[in-house]
């Protein structure tokens, strides 16, 4: 009896095991949990995605200086002996290739940079939420310490060891690089209990844009009203009110399951548009 269980109980590990080898995604998808009590899954980028979206990059930046090179040799300008305001701006722009490229298309194009839009990254918090400048600052700032002692043998050993594939400056920053991926939001019909009227819907914004996260969050959330009581679905609701304060009109907090529902449809009668 007993060796027949041991038996058993090997056997079934050993399916896991393989279960595990023959499913990739089991190493490269983090799984995070909202406030809302709505799990989002991230595909993780490797090493070797983000290399090549780092290559992208430098290509970029060194297109950009090689560019003003030639422009300042074209007017006459040495480049062993720029001064004054010529010089000024060299230097301004060899800074802020080095040193402001990074943080200013993270910071401003929501965690993507010419190279990460072209292989499809995003960076974010390890949340899942968008970081904000001080996010994109603190993970470019270690780029001097990831690059020890050369092409980046720190931060790719770091990476390597991480879960989550983060290098010193994410790890510092708090944040993560995924894979963006097709929103898979439901194409069935969404039905209120009572139906949405039109001067209900008239009264959310006319720019009530959602991003994609958002917009699945909710998707999520009202395809389940039918199977939560009012009370329930007003008590989750009231959770995520907060995070579309600015997109809802007053009073939206009285009936805040309904508001994320109408707010949802007149997102979806926008985009249409």
């Amino acid at each position: 009896m007993t060796r027949r269980s041991t038996g058993h109980g090997r056997g079934a590990l050993r399916r896991e095991r393989r279960r595990r080898a023959d499913d990739p995604r089991l190493d490269t998808i983090a799984r995070v949990d909202s406030p809302e009590q709505v799990r989002f899954e991230y595909r993780l980028a490797g090493p070797a995605r983000r290399g090549v979206a780092y290559l992208i990059d430098l290509f970029i930046k060194v297109v950009v200086v090689l560019a003003l090179s030639l422009l300042l040799l074209i007017g006459g300008y040495e480049l062993e002996s720029l001064r004054g305001w010529t010089a000024g701006l060299y230097a301004v722009v060899i800074f802020m290739m080095e040193w402001g490229y990074f943080v200013l298309f993270e910071s401003l194009t929501g965690g993507r940079t010419p190279g990460k839009r072209a292989m499809k990254l995003r960076v974010v918090k390890t949340g899942g939420y968008p970081i904000n400048f001080m996010d994109a600052l603190l993970r470019n700032l270690l780029r001097a310490a990831d690059f020890l002692p050369s092409l980046y043998a720190l931060g790719v050993l770091v990476m390597g060891l991480d879960a989550r594939f983060r290098r010193l400056g994410d790890l510092v920053a708090g944040t993560m690089v995924v894979v963006e991926q097709p929103s898979r939001l439901g194409t069935a019909a969404i039905e209120l209990t009572p139906p949405a009227r039109p001067e209900e819907l008239a009264t959310m914004p006319a720019s009530a844009l959602l991003r994609a996260d958002e917009r699945e969050a909710l998707d999520l959330f009202v395809r389940r009203l039918d199977r939560l009581s009012p009370a329930r679905a007003d008590e989750l609701a009231a959770l995520a009110l907060p995070s579309f304060a600015d997109r809802l009109p007053e009073g939206a907090s009285a009936q805040p399951a309904r508001s994320l529902a109408l707010l949802y449809l007149r997102s979806l009668e926008r985009a249409s548009t």
